[in-house]
């Protein structure tokens, strides 16, 4: 059992459940703090939790006519009961606190034991695996969403393959996810966490295979530059898991990077250096080492999002015996897209069940031509280029 994360003492005494009908856990971060912008957009009240209320109310200044929504900071212990007590009387809870494989139990056991539909941002394929085996069948049970995973580096791509799979025939997915920036604090201990101690998986014939454990650089071709580029299985990313039970998808593989190619081909030697430090180490030591290594590689967050330098690429080959598809959706910001997946989400759960209870990606609980239609409104993605060949 992984420890849990350490606490402050409370300022407001024990958290008392909220009458708000969304929680943002972990609000004092880079995303968590987009996802109560965007929410402010839709105009849903909601509580900013986490284990530092100055650090919420910090980050939240920042978000230009909060002051317009109905809201509230509560500091709380990421344990299961005094979340449970917190969770009480919301309906939603979008969690960004990871690495997820480690501290996301508490928050999915508090969803279930409040009667709250979970959400998640992570790209870890591990915790997407235990989500599905360890709780999906409880939340289906209760009539509760399971959606680790909503995020635009996972669910732009499930996007664009969904539009490919319009197409019937078509049985393996060939997904690329590219984008410009830098990852936050976060997303850099994250990544470093799941390429130590994780294995990275792609789909083959509905089984789970294990991508090489050399952590090597593969070249890719990247839609609409004449450079190629240089990607990674990224931990082997969300989508194989979802579409391990769609009868449609037989075969699929990810991989992702970023359009530095410089920084790219340094990735390999920083988790190579990281491994080398851990090795022999015991559980909970190994995971100091994680955290401090990765504060050396990104000891702060980037800047905002420039939505003429952040620009981000999703591409979607699709194949069958006698049948192509091919779909790329350019788009920017990645991380504003990921805060705006997050507030639609939970603002279509007020309104109306998902499509899908217990676990399930972004499409299948609520439509991918409406999450396209969401991201296109607010003007974070192109319209799809969708070419179809049978």
């Amino acid at each position: 059992m992984t420890p849990p994360l350490p606490t402050r003492p409370t300022l407001k005494g024990p958290a008392m459940s909220t009458d708000k009908p969304v929680v943002v856990y972990g609000a004092s971060g880079y995303t968590g703090r987009l996802i109560c912008e965007y929410l402010r957009e839709f105009n849903v009240p909601f509580v900013a939790a986490g284990r530092d209320k100055a650090r919420i109310a910090a980050a939240l200044d920042k978000v230009p006519g909060l002051d317009t929504v109905e809201h509230e900071i509560v500091e709380v212990a990421h344990d299961v009961g005094p979340l449970t007590e917190l969770f009480r009387g919301a309906k939603v809870v979008c969690n960004t606190v990871g690495p997820f494989a480690q501290y996301g139990r508490e928050v999915v056991e508090a969803c279930a034991a409040a009667g709250c539909h979970y959400l998640d941002t992570t790209g870890e394929q591990d915790w997407l695996i235990d989500c599905d085996e360890d709780y999906g069948a409880t939340m289906a049970a209760a009539g509760l969403l399971l959606a680790p995973g909503i995020a635009q580096m996972y669910t732009t791509g499930e996007i664009a393959a969904c539009l490919c799979l319009e197409t019937p025939g078509l049985d393996t997915l060939d997904i690329l996810v590219f984008w410009k920036g830098f990852p936050t604090v976060a997303s850099t201990r994250t990544i470093l966490v799941n390429a130590a101690l994780a294995k990275a998986h792609y789909l083959e014939q509905n089984q789970y295979a294990e991508w090489p454990a050399d952590g090597g650089l593969y070249d890719v071709v990247v839609p609409g530059q004449h450079e190629t580029g240089l990607a990674l299985p990224w931990g082997g990313t969300s989508h194989p898991v979802w579409f391990k039970r769609d009868p449609r998808v037989a075969n699929v593989k990810v991989l992702g990077g970023v359009f530095n190619r410089a920084l790219m081909q340094g990735v390999p030697q920083i988790v190579a250096a990281v491994l080398e430090q851990i090795e022999g180490l015991p559980g909970p030591e190994k995971l100091r080492v994680l955290t401090e290594q990765a504060a050396g590689v990104m000891s702060e967050n980037p800047p905002r999002e420039n939505t003429r330098i952040n620009t981000s690429l999703d591409s979607v080959h699709a194949s069958g015996p006698l049948g192509r598809a091919h779909c790329v959706i350019h788009g920017n910001s990645n991380y504003k897209q990921t805060g705006l997946l997050q507030a639609y989400a939970a603002y279509s759960l007020l309104q109306q069940p998902p499509r899908r209870t217990g676990f399930a990606s972004g499409c299948q609980a609520f439509g991918h031509r409406e999450l396209l239609g969401v991201l296109r409104s607010f003007g974070l993605v192109m319209e799809p280029t969708l070419t179809v060949q049978h």
